[in-house]
């Protein structure tokens, strides 16, 4: 068993810093905004080898939007987090709704290939409708 397997059990609660947002002036206006980078780095937490991917989120903001240079600091704290891929996307994506409250956002992670299978994983979020 790797070192970083048994943190597995408690990734949700697992603190990566805070992901700052701003005020966006344009609440009312569907516009969709799409964030990207191929520079993710987390550690397999089966075999401690680093797994390499893409992260792309889409979103529609509400009143806030992602800020982007804390978003790049708190995507650079995974180089040396044990965390399963599917584990990786969904706490981005739980992280950013926290940050940000948007109407919905879609977080999709294209990991390279390991033993020759690539992995492709998407998570989504829609604000309930009251």
């Amino acid at each position: 068993m790797s070192e970083y397997e048994n943190l597995q059990k408690g990734i949700r609660e697992l603190d990566l810093g805070k992901i700052d947002s701003v005020q966006f002036p344009y609440r009312g206006r569907r516009t969709h905004i799409t964030i990207e980078t191929d520079e993710f780095t987390s550690i397999c937490p089966k075999t401690g080898l680093p797994d390499f991917g893409k992260i792309t989120v889409h979103y529609l903001p509400d009143r806030k939007i992602v800020e982007l240079k804390s978003f790049k600091l708190y995507l650079h704290r995974y180089r040396n987090v044990g965390i399963f891929q599917e584990n990786a996307v969904n706490k981005i994506l739980d992280d950013l709704v926290r940050s940000c409250s948007p109407k919905f956002m879609t977080v999709i992670g294209e990991f390279k290939a390991r033993g020759g299978l690539k992995t492709r994983i998407v998570a989504r979020f829609e604000k309930v409708k009251s």
